[in-house]
């Protein structure tokens, strides 16, 4: 069913919580790679799931399940949360669960707008390029797209994004009317896709160690910290919320510190001191 909530809580809630999960004694190192992918192709995953889903065609649900056995894994058990792959009647609960007139009709105007990816293409390997720069050692990600359903915008797997094209099918989109409020159609449009999967990756890139033993505006800072290096790396302030603002005059006035030093550093403290004075 459709989620009520605005992306920036998304990033916390499914990037931070379900990625963070465990005591203060929890650590997670980040995973570095130094093999660049030289050409990002978004893997075109829901096209497979779409032939099985509005046709019943097995040799699609096959495909699925042998050529893309992680994200089928993750769409299922993760995003739709309808059961475990390895259960004898999951592929008839996946079938059955989309044949909602709505949500045949959102796989048809998924597949329709999303027709040529070849823009989005050229864009994430710009984006990644100038992260890649920045940050030399970093995993450029595998990008696939998928029809979740009205669930999860982004999935981050391992060093995968899952993109959930029919949450961005446009503002004035006449499903999005039913359950969504105006602020949060604005930002359910193509052009929020990158931001989207930058933003949730560096999250994944860069978790916050401990996270549960922090303070709540340290939290706050520290997804105002991604939101804002999303910002950076594509080039366009797509996240202006309070904690935005304070990292943003944090990096303005220590023009020392870099981006790879931020996304590294968990104490907060020079970030509010500086927004103090």
């Amino acid at each position: 069913m459709p989620s009520l909530k605005f992306k920036h809580i998304l990033f916390l809630i499914v990037s931070v919580t379900t990625l963070l999960l465990g005591s203060c004694d929890f650590k997670n190192k980040i995973k570095f790679d130094d093999d660049h992918k030289d050409d990002i192709t978004i893997k075109r995953y829901d096209r497979l799931e779409s032939r099985y889903l509005t046709t019943g065609d097995f040799s699609a649900l096959q495909e699925m399940s042998t050529e893309y056995p992680i994200e089928t894994r993750t769409l299922v058990e993760d995003v739709l949360q309808i059961g475990k792959v390895t259960e004898t009647d999951i592929n008839s609960r996946f079938l059955q669960y989309f044949q909602d007139p709505m949500l045949q009709e959102l796989i048809s105007d998924s597949e329709l707008k999303y027709a040529d990816m070849r823009d989005l293409n050229k864009q994430f390997n710009i984006v990644f390029d100038k992260i890649k720069k920045e940050i030399p050692k970093i995993v450029i990600p595998d990008i696939y797209t998928q029809i979740g359903g009205l669930n999860q915008s982004i999935v981050v797997n391992n060093n995968s994004i899952g993109i959930s094209i029919d949450k961005y099918l446009g503002s004035d989109y006449h499903i999005y009317k039913k359950y969504y409020s105006e602020t949060q159609r604005r930002e359910m449009t193509k052009e929020y896709i990158i931001p989207d999967a930058v933003g949730f990756y560096l999250v994944r890139m860069f978790p916050m160690p401990q996270y549960h033993c922090h303070t709540q505006i340290e939290k706050d800072l520290y997804m105002g910290k991604m939101m804002w290096a999303s910002n950076y790396f594509t080039g366009k302030k797509y996240y202006n919320t309070t904690y935005v603002r304070m990292v943003n005059n944090y990096m303005n006035k220590y023009k020392n510190i870099n981006i790879r030093m931020l996304l590294e550093n968990n104490d907060y403290n020079e970030i509010i001191k500086t927004n103090r004075e």
